[in-house]
């Protein structure tokens, strides 16, 4: 059976692929000569195991099945939005501890899932805008900087003011994700 796309397009595509995956190799090599088995590679190492560690022992109790939810939307949408900024040239990052997408494994699956359910879980009373704002200035003015200070993350064509008001949109849906209450037996 013939594909649907034709064989022109298969073949365009065939050339891009190879291009990247010939790009992929090179970083690759660069990846195992320079940055594994360096500091960089064992602070991203850190970062990446850390925070859950530190969740692990703080957790609420009974409540680890919803903030695993809004943490797996966390996740979900960092990695997402990471590689939209990575390949979009918004920024780059290095001292990755893989040399694959997602570009930062701390940040995405570490750093921002797990200050986000603990955000969530402290003071779970409090305004969740009020707590948004805390939690998005704290992530773009502290966080952001402090990486691009330490050498893992630059700033290309970004700046923290975008990134403020994502951290409010991601915590406020995260929060929803939390409190929702249609979780029904199967």
């Amino acid at each position: 059976m013939a594909p649907l796309i034709s064989e022109e397009e298969i073949k365009k595509s065939d050339e891009f692929f190879q291009q990247i995956h010939k790009i992929e190799m090179e970083y690759l090599d660069y990846w195992m000569e320079n940055t594994l088995w360096d500091w960089e590679f064992w602070v991203s190492i850190f970062l990446s195991i850390i925070p859950w560690l530190v969740w692990f022992i703080v957790r609420k109790r009974g409540s680890e099945a919803r903030l695993l939810l809004a943490g797996s939307f966390g996740i979900i949408m960092a990695c997402w939005l990471d590689f939209i900024g990575v390949i979009s040239g918004l920024w780059h990052y290095s001292g990755r501890v893989l040399p694959t997408i997602p570009a930062f494994l701390p940040w995405d699956f570490s750093l921002i899932p797990v200050t986000i359910m603990l955000w969530l879980q402290y003071k779970p009373t409090y305004n969740p805008l009020f707590k948004a704002i805390i939690y998005s200035a704290l992530s773009s003015f502290i966080g952001e900087p402090l990486f691009e200070w330490i050498g893992f993350y630059t700033e290309v064509n970004w700046s923290v003011f975008y990134s403020f008001p994502i951290y409010i949109i991601i915590y406020l849906i995260a929060y929803r994700i939390s409190i929702a209450k249609t979780f029904d037996p199967l």
